[in-house]
C-alpha cells in the first residue's frame, strides 16, 4: 500500500510570515525606544527645571537676609538720629566731642 503524497508547503508563504513577524517585532522595539527617548527628555527637562527653582529659592533667601539687615540698619539709623533730635530739642543736650572726655580711675586708693 502506497501512502499518498502530502503536498509540500509553499516556502515563500513562510518566508512572508516570518519576515512580517520580524517587521513588527522592529517596529514595536523602535516604538519603545521612542517612548524611553520621551521619558529620559521629560525626567531631564524637570531635574533641570528643579536646579534653577532651588538656585531662585537660594538667591530669594539671601535677598530676604540681606533686606533684613538693611531694615535693622535703617531702624538704628533713623532711632539714633531721632533720639538725638529729641534731646537736643527737649532737654537742650548737646553730643560732646569724644576727645574732649577724662575718665578717672577709681581702682587707685
Amino acid at each position: 500500500m502506497t501512502r499518498p503524497r502530502s503536498r509540500p508547503r509553499p516556502q515563500g508563504r513562510r518566508r512572508t510570515r516570518t519576515q512580517a513577524r520580524a517587521r513588527r517585532g522592529i517596529l514595536w522595539i523602535a516604538i519603545s525606544g521612542i517612548l524611553l527617548a520621551g521619558v529620559v527628555f521629560v525626567s531631564v527637562a524637570v531635574l533641570r527645571m528643579n536646579i534653577a527653582l532651588d538656585h531662585a529659592n537660594n538667591q530669594r533667601a539671601d535677598l530676604r537676609a540681606q533686606i533684613a539687615s538693611l531694615q535693622g540698619q535703617v531702624a538704628t539709623e533713623v532711632a539714633s538720629w531721632r533720639i538725638q533730635s529729641q534731646a537736643q530739642q527737649k532737654l537742650g543736650l548737646v553730643a560732646v566731642d569724644p576727645s574732649d572726655i577724662g575718665y578717672v580711675d577709681l581702682s587707685k586708693k
